[in-house]
């Protein structure tokens, strides 16, 4: 698609930027090429990524009348780690820990995220207990080595390994943060002997305390490293035959881009990459609109990732859980500490699967039907209901240009999957059924935003919807609804958001080591000499991808009361450590704390636990202004209609067809109506009403009557 009625300019030098998102059902591309805009959004291939991209690209760069060397930035993002994590598809991963330890990743926090359910099942850790190995060894907490590494232990279970099959190893010793020497030498010898195997160690993913969130996160690594660092190996090769002159990077869960190397060696670094992308963009689209409380709702063809941005910056945080089983419950996922934006995802996409269970309930998700098979209306071959076969049954999509014509879909096999798998056993009719399955998806996306809001101390009607991603322009009004919130923003080039926000971000890297110290005990030295060593390798990560960009150093800090279980984080002045510098600290800290907590406790010693350092270069400037009239259509234009079935009438409706340029930026159009482009399709329900701003967002804004 062509989009000349949108015009952008930038800081930047590059002329032609190209960013690319891998789902796990599409593969959205979109080129900014001077003042013209293209984008593509094909079915992922998901036994090789790299050729969907590369098709998506070819799109692009033809309808742009460009070549792969004419192309000056080229960003990737993917899903392809979170899916594999959410669906347990990754490497035959083993777990090389110390001797008597390597059933942390199963005990965890020994806690209860649901207290008195005496059906609780917690997560399964991703390396079966069989796969977990223990061997002689042992660092103390100041770094000292109390039991020198069995070597002879190594080789004989390299041994093991090999006869086992396994594919990749994480390695994760105690205290190994503050000394590392034992894992790097352990490491050495398997690589030694397993030359086609990956190794992930902890202390170079998640140099820091507490060992169950350590080792979830070096697991979790090692678990996607062959499917990711195979893909991206293979990607760079192709690009390379093709001309591409420039370096891919890669958008990483903190909202940052980064080396294609980094994306190799920490895989989990991307495992949120996809829906950072989407937040960037909602922040920047609340910018733009001016929303200091936003809610980012991004709908894909596997996953819906939900989001609260508040004074137009989504919040970063040091870990997050995947795969929560448990009503979307804290404590009912497996950790991962990196640097992520704070986001919930769930598993409910176009492509996530509707079921009768054994106590006749209708069940939707998590599992996906993907792109291979996908839903039955792609007819190609897929046998299981999915929500994008109940959106063509209800009419919501049209069925010859869904995803710009490159599906073309068969309404009829969906009738006929719903009857017998949905309408017949709950004895509906088929719209009905279809119904349904939408309904209890937008429930599940509810919930999964209530509890967030709960969870963040947030009062979600007091938010504006952002909804974007192929899927979610046309659950956003129910969702809205459900939640009482009032206002919903479709951006322009919703259905490759995610994509466009990866150009919004800038070059970033985070990292951080733990080191404990007392504040009235510093040893001004060791902090110094670690934050420099911190600060070296963030800036040769950063001017790896940009070596002329000026390049920003943030430091923080992680402090606590003594004996308190959690820390809080506080900025660091820039220039050295001292004692006026640590006075300012300390103050900080404790208006920070008393900011959460409503009181210090300041007869109590403080402790740092961990520093980090993030360096980024500027964001680039890249504003969407349409530069096409909008017309103010009068009530007698004609306009197509389509048979929708209304939930509130619970019969079908003819309802007019707009395109998003035909809608008025002054006259508000009421629902029920459709809203189509060649990504996506926007249903605006009955109660709300429609009109696009200057720079072609659609808003939809609801009144009273749609609440429920």
């Amino acid at each position: 698609m062509s989009g000349t009625e949108h015009s952008f300019t930038g800081t930047q030098k590059q002329k032609h930027r190209l960013a690319v998102d891998v789902g796990g059902t599409f593969t959205d591309v979109v080129l900014i090429s001077g003042v013209n805009q293209f984008s593509s959004k094909v079915l992922t291939s998901a036994d090789a990524p790299e050729r969907a991209v590369l098709d998506g690209m070819e799109n692009v760069l033809r309808d742009a009348a460009l070549q792969f060397a004419d192309v000056d930035l080229l960003i990737l993002g993917t899903t392809l780690a979170t899916n594999a994590l959410i669906e347990r598809k990754g490497a035959k991963t083993a777990l090389v820990t110390t001797a008597g330890f390597r059933d942390l990743v199963e005990i965890g926090q020994e806690d209860r995220f649901a207290q008195y359910d005496v059906f609780l099942q917690k997560p399964l850790p991703l390396v079966e207990r069989q796969w977990r190995f223990g061997i002689e060894e042992r660092i103390d907490a100041q770094g000292k080595v109390r039991i020198e590494l069995n070597e002879q232990q190594v080789h004989n279970l390299a041994d093991e390994l090999e006869e086992l099959g396994i594919e990749s190893v994480a390695i994760g010793y105690l205290q190994s943060f503050v000394n590392p020497h034992h894992e790097k030498r352990t490491a050495e010898i398997l690589r030694a002997r397993l030359p086609g195997v990956t190794f992930s160690l902890s202390c170079d993913v998640c140099p820091e305390i507490r060992e169950y969130e350590r080792l979830s996160t070096v697991c979790a690594n090692a678990y996607v490293q062959p499917l990711v660092a195979g893909y991206l190996s293979r990607l760079r090769h192709q690009l390379g035959l093709r001309g591409l002159r420039v370096p891919p990077f890669l958008m990483t869960s903190g909202g940052g881009i980064t080396t294609l190397e980094t994306g190799i060696d920490e895989p989990v670094r991307l495992v949120e990459s996809g829906p950072a992308g989407g937040a960037i963009l909602a922040s920047n689209i609340a910018t733009q609109l001016g929303l200091e409380k936003v809610l980012s709702f991004d709908m894909g063809g596997t996953t819906a990732k939900i989001c609260f941005i508040d004074q137009f910056q989504p919040q970063i945080s040091r870990s997050f859980e995947f795969g929560r089983v448990h009503r979307h419950q804290k404590g009912s996922g497996l950790p991962i500490r990196i640097p992520v934006i704070d986001l919930v995802e769930i598993g409910a996409g176009g492509g996530s699967i509707a079921r009768i269970d054994n106590l006749s309930r209708l069940q939707v998700g998590p599992d996906s039907a993907g792109s291979a098979p996908g839903p039955v209306s792609y007819n190609l071959g897929g046998q299981n209901v999915t929500i994008t076969d109940a959106n063509a049954q209800l009419g919501l999509l049209d069925p010859a240009a869904f995803a710009d014509g490159k599906v073309e879909l068969n309404v009829a096999l969906a009738a006929a999957a719903l009857r017998q798998q949905v309408a017949a056993p709950l004895g509906l009719g088929v719209d009905h059924a279809a119904l349904a399955v939408t309904e209890i998806i937008a429930e599940n996306m509810a919930n999964a935003a209530r509890v967030h809001a709960s969870e963040s101390g947030k009062a979600v009607e007091d938010y504006t919807l952002i909804a974007f991603g192929g899927a979610a322009p046309l659950h956003a009004a129910r969702l809205a609804a459900k939640l009482g919130i009032k206002k919903v923003v479709i951006p322009h080039a919703a259905g490759v958001g995610s994509a466009l926000g990866f150009l919004w971000a800038p070059v970033a890297y985070q990292a951080v080591r733990s080191f404990y110290q007392r504040l009235d005990k510093l040893d001004f030295d060791a902090v110094g000499a670690l934050l420099s060593e911190l600060s070296q390798q963030v800036r040769q990560v950063v001017e790896q991808a940009d070596a002329h960009a000026p390049i920003n150093i943030q430091r923080s800090v992680y402090l606590r009361y003594s004996g308190q279980g959690h820390e809080v984080p506080v900025a660091l002045d820039d220039g050295e450590v001292n004692a006026q510098s640590l006075e300012a600290l300390h103050r900080r800290f404790t208006l920070a704390y008393r900011q959460l907590y409503g009181r210090s406790l300041d007869h109590v010693a403080v402790e740092a636990i961990s520093w980090t350092v993030t360096a980024s270069t500027p964001a680039p400037d890249i504003n969407t202004s349409s530069s096409t009239p909008r017309p103010d259509l009068g009530p007698d234009t004609p306009l197509p209609r389509r048979d929708v079935f209304s939930a509130r009438q619970q019969q079908r409706i003819r309802v007019p067809v707009y395109r998003r340029e035909q809608l008025s930026t002054v006259t508000a159009a009421s629902g029920p109506l459709l809203v189509v482009e060649t990504e996506t399709s926007t249903w605006v329900d009955e109660g709300f009403s429609a009109k696009v701003t200057a720079e072609g967002h659609l808003i939809l804004q609801q009144n009273n009557a749609a609440q429920g």
